[in-house]
């Protein structure tokens, strides 16, 4: 039988698990009398939970928000879950400013000293790089995932995995796992892929550990000196630098404030009332005049020619695909 104190944990896991609960429900999970269950209800309103009785036939209780912050019950994944996001967003500040990422640091603190040993020494096991903060929603990985290649990381073992491509069979690869990095809100690992014979970075969503790992491996130089510069420059199209290749400067005919929300990495400041100067960067020069032309608005080009004469290309192109088909 329960104690007192494992019953009132496990009846607020109960009550955190649905909207309503008929009292005789909660007495037939916990295995004790309806008498029971009323006592315990009445002890965690004492400790700062609102819990309210729903009338009805059966009867029964309804946990409600509270005007205080009551103690709170998580289980293994729930908690595992919380760790990592507040790890998250104590090194991005989750794309809110230094403010949240220092009380998501004083938060994962907290959390981190109630934690079990167990789960304690898995999270200290997950190494986390921020190669670029998110700018809107992120991509939901598996927190056992994301457990399981820090602690790959971190030993330094070679990686057994599946990798679910884009419309294809899971592909079997052996790696040796270097950084867990996050790029604009997805999770990345950075590898040697061991039968490419080359670096790639995995969409962390995409890959299901195998176990046991294999065996331990020495380090390889990352290409460009660290992983914030490779991360970087893979995603620009080049294996060591991080800069675009193509950069273009223009002036938009709107204001400043209308420009900035929408600017990414690139630069942008006034130009006169109702005009801002934008310099940006892109894989192609084509895709760098699609980019700057979403603005909807007449922009003129500063330079180089090789942007003026993108524009001319999408004119171009976009003249035949308005023409009737």
């Amino acid at each position: 039988m329960l104690t007192t104190s494992g019953r009132l944990l496990a009846l607020l896991s109960l009550l955190q698990a649905r909207r309503d609960w008929p009292g005789d429900v909660l007495a037939e999970r916990l295995a004790v009398s309806p008498r029971t269950v009323r006592r315990d209800i009445d002890r965690l309103r004492e400790l700062g939970y609102r819990i309210a009785a729903v009338k009805g036939p059966d009867g029964g209780y309804r946990l409600a928000a509270g005007s205080d912050l009551p103690p709170l019950l998580f289980d293994d994944d729930q908690a595992v879950a919380l760790a990592v996001a507040l790890q998250l967003a104590a090194t991005t500040g989750a794309g809110l400013g230094d403010a949240v990422g220092e009380a998501a640091l004083r938060a994962l603190t907290t959390v981190r000293q109630v934690l079990p040993a167990r789960l304690r020494r898995r999270l200290d096991l997950l190494p986390l790089t921020v190669v670029e903060p998110p700018r809107g929603a992120t991509a939901g990985v598996d927190p056992e995932v994301l457990l399981a290649l820090g602690a790959a990381v971190h030993a330094r073992e070679v990686l057994r995995l599946d990798y679910a491509a884009p419309g294809g069979d899971p592909d079997p690869r052996r790696v040796e796992p270097h950084h867990l990095v996050t790029w604009r809100g997805r999770w990345y690992l950075v590898a040697w892929d061991l039968d490419r014979v080359a670096w790639r970075t995995l969409r962390a969503d995409r890959i299901t550990p195998r176990v046991p790992t294999g065996p331990r491996f020495a380090p390889r130089e990352l290409p460009g000196g660290d992983v914030t510069t490779f991360v970087t420059a893979r995603f620009r199209g080049s294996e060591t630098d991080p800069r675009w290749p193509c950069t273009g400067e223009v002036v938009l005919d709107l204001a400043l404030d209308e420009v900035r929300p929408f600017v990414g990495d690139g630069v942008a400041e006034a130009a006169g009332p109702g005009r801002t100067r934008l310099v940006q960067g892109s894989w192609s020069w084509a895709a760098l005049a699609a980019s700057l032309a979403r603005f909807d608005a007449d922009l003129t080009v500063v330079g180089p020619p090789a942007l003026r004469e993108a524009f001319g290309v999408l004119a171009r192109r976009s003249a035949r695909a308005a023409q009737p088909g």
